[in-house]
């Protein structure tokens, strides 16, 4: 089950601002009944800085998966999988998976990244840090499965009425002649109002696509770099803080190319860990926010403490 993240004083804002948004108000109404056997939760925002820029990052959502294994080792042995779980204190017949979308905010621009799984979960993190759908001047998706594009558009109609829309174009490609549902409900009735890039090309300046091929056929990737900072959106490059990391040759279920997704898992990640840049992932636990140490065949995770809040 895919939990969304809203206080009862969040929803009443929430109802203040988007009184038109009866999605959004009947999430409301589901989230207060099973309030008192809900787990505690995770606080849905992190906001730090790189530079001049404001680097938010926004909890959409959490969902449990049962066998992991099935997901995120699909060619590992169960026994070597087991291990590296032991190993990492984590069980291996349950994870947790997260979904995190990324505000820039540069200037009078407020950049965001991915929109989760769907408009409500996406609102209620946004409200929670401070903005509304409307705030947002332009939305950049950096690939098209649908926990990354779920949010663009719902029941009550197109969610970022004032933004334009970026993404690579070798995805746009490939997922507008797939026949894909979820594309053709939240993706094609805002075709005409994309833009499209190719690697080494600027959502504004100091945002540079940076091709992460393999997970799908377009993934993007993208280099932030403002003063004598750097941060890598590395979006859906690993799947898992550990499986994926520690073990980058470990075939992803979602990975479209296995093959040019490992190899760029070990270019991508690689480049990260070299640099010692900080680095955002899409499923990393939340705020989603670490470093790379390389270690054995792969990388080892390191959460940030307060390094982009100094």
């Amino acid at each position: 089950m895919t939990r969304t993240f809203m206080t009862r004083r969040t929803a009443l804002k929430a109802a203040a601002v988007l009184p038109a948004a009866p999605a959004l108000i009947g999430a409301q109404a589901a989230f207060a009944q099973t309030e008192p056997e809900a787990k505690p939760d995770i606080p849905p925002y992190r906001r730090m800085t790189v530079g001049d820029m404001t680097v938010t990052t926004l909890l959409a959502g959490t969902r449990p998966l049962s066998e992991p294994q099935g997901t995120f080792g699909t060619n590992a042995s169960p026994e070597d999988f087991a291990a590296l779980s032991k190993e990492a204190f984590i069980p291996t017949d349950t994870s947790l998976n997260f979904f995190t979308p990324t505000l820039i905010e540069t200037g009078s621009e407020k950049i965001l990244f991915d929109t989760g799984l769907n408009p409500e979960g996406m609102t209620a993190a946004l409200m929670a840090a401070g903005h509304t759908p409307e705030d947002i001047t332009t939305v950049v998706i950096t690939h098209m499965h649908g926990d990354h594009i779920g949010g663009l558009r719902g029941e009550a109609g197109t969610t970022f009425a004032n933004a334009k829309y970026v993404t690579g174009q070798a995805e746009f490609d490939h997922w507008s002649q797939a026949g894909n549902d979820t594309f053709e409900s939240k993706v094609r009735p805002l075709a005409d109002q994309f833009t499209f890039l190719k690697g080494g090309d600027s959502v504004v300046s100091g945002i540079t696509a940076v091709e992460a091929f393999g997970h799908t056929p377009g993934h993007m990737a993208y280099r932030v770099e403002s003063g004598d900072q750097s941060l890598v959106l590395a979006a859906d490059t690993a799947n898992h803080f550990v499986w994926s990391l520690r073990r980058p040759e470990w075939e992803v279920r979602f990975d479209m190319d296995k093959e040019a997704a490992a190899a760029t898992r070990k270019s991508l990640l690689g480049m990260i860990a070299a640099d010692r840049v900080a680095f955002v992932g899409y499923h990393m636990p939340f705020p989603g926010v670490g470093y790379l140490e390389p270690s054995g065949p792969g990388f080892r995770f390191v959460s940030m403490a307060y390094q982009l809040n100094v």
